[in-house]
């Protein structure tokens, strides 16, 4: 063995693992001389796979851990401040909704409001219309314009009372329509208070006269008195033919009462419509008294004579006390009253007879009433004294100035 010669280690060559190696050649400056780490590459720069150009350098392990904490607050930032655009965002939409709506509602409500306001000037303008059209056939005039077709027939009996029968005798259409009003009702007699109807004929037919006229707001003026019995038949035949033959007394002239027969006589039971006033028996201890049930006959009053039920406010309404003396003073000033259209609420004596002037004291003011009856009563101091009672728009107190007109 000694004598065979080795082969020197330079440029010698072996077989490791398969491979041939060249024992004697220089280690490669290429080839690392360190274990290197898993995955990591082997160099800082990776080499393009088409011409082997270096590429932008990866980020390594340390790199990444270095920046990771600089990069999760930048991206907090980021989603900060993108939270907060999209809360600006959304509080403008907010806004802009909210502006709109604001306008919307501001809109609507200036249209309801002008509605309202439309219909209640509507409404204001035709109750201002309706309280004109009523006063002005409240008016004197109109009043007795109206009276010319109304006639007042009582049918009277010494033993058993006075009912009377309130008829229009209307020529343009043929016909004649009344209602018939019983002895018993109860109503305001004018100087005698609240007294049955039939007792108005004892102060004699012009308080009867005045009381109809007061209770139905119609003014009745001319008046035929015929025997009780004769009034029952008309009632019962529904005619007033024959009727007028049986007048015992009227204040019509000759020539009317002749016009009222012919035009009475020509008419049958088709063309007459005569119907009773309802009324409520009221027991108070042992008497009985009789309510007028006005409403009942509603629709007949505004058919016949115009007159509508509750508008008793277009008409002036007084309270008339005795302040004289003079028995019967606030009776007579009360028929002449109601002949001018106005209501009587009430009459009765005063808290003493020793007032020397007449006073007329106004309730409501703005109202021209006062003047009014000063006027037609001849005397009177008026006084503007409003009250928040609702009786009566005046009240008067008759003095000793005033002279009687009755005989």
């Amino acid at each position: 063995m000694s004598g065979r010669k080795r082969p020197s280690r330079a440029g010698a060559s072996a077989r490791r693992d398969g491979e041939i190696l060249d024992i004697g050649a220089e280690p490669s400056p290429a080839a690392p001389t360190y274990p290197r780490r898993r995955g990591a590459p082997a160099n800082r720069f990776d080499v393009g796979e088409a011409h082997g150009e270096a590429t932008v350098p990866r980020r390594g392990y340390r790199t990444s851990k270095r920046s990771t904490k600089a990069g999760k607050r930048a991206r907090r930032e980021e989603r900060i401040a993108r939270l907060r655009a999209e809360e600006r965002a959304m509080a403008a939409g907010v806004a802009r909704f909210l502006r709109r709506l604001a306008t919307a509602v501001l809109i609507g409500a200036l249209i309801v409001g002008l509605a309202i306001g439309s219909a209640l000037a509507i409404n204001a303008a035709a109750r201002h219309l309706a309280k004109r059209a009523a006063e002005r056939a409240a008016s004197p005039e109109a009043v007795k314009e109206q009276a010319r077709d109304n006639l007042l027939i009582i049918g009277t009996d010494p033993n058993g009372g006075t009912d009377f029968l309130a008829v229009r005798l209307d020529r343009s259409k043929k016909q004649i329509t009344g209602i018939a009003i019983s002895d018993g009702a109860f109503m305001e007699v004018p100087g005698q208070g609240f007294e049955r109807a039939g007792d108005s004929f004892k102060s004699g037919p012009e308080t009867s006269l005045a009381t109809i006229s007061n209770y139905l707001g119609v003014l009745f003026d001319k008046y035929v008195v015929v025997p009780k019995q004769v009034y029952q038949d008309a009632l019962t035949s529904q005619s007033l033919a024959g009727l007028f033959d049986k007048v015992s007394d009227t204040n019509l002239n000759e020539s009317e009462l002749a016009q009222v027969r012919q035009f009475a006589d020509s008419l049958g039971p088709d063309r007459v419509a005569l119907a009773p006033l309802p009324v409520r028996p009221i027991n108070m201890g042992d008497q009985t008294y009789f309510e007028p049930q006005r409403d009942k006959i509603a629709d007949l009053l505004m058919a016949w004579w115009g007159v509508k039920v509750g508008a008793e406010e277009a008409r002036v309404s007084v309270v008339i006390y005795n302040g004289s003396g003079v028995p019967g003073i606030a009776g007579e000033v009360a028929e002449r009253l109601i002949r001018e259209g106005m209501r009587v609420a009430d009459t009765k004596n005063a808290d003493r007879f020793d007032y020397e002037q007449t006073l007329i004291v106004e309730q409501r003011e703005g109202s021209d009433a006062g003047e009014r009856i000063q006027r037609v009563l001849g005397v009177g101091k008026v006084i503007v004294q409003p009250s928040e009672q609702q009786v009566a728009d005046i009240i008067i107190i008759v003095g000793k100035d005033y002279k009687p007109v009755k005989e």
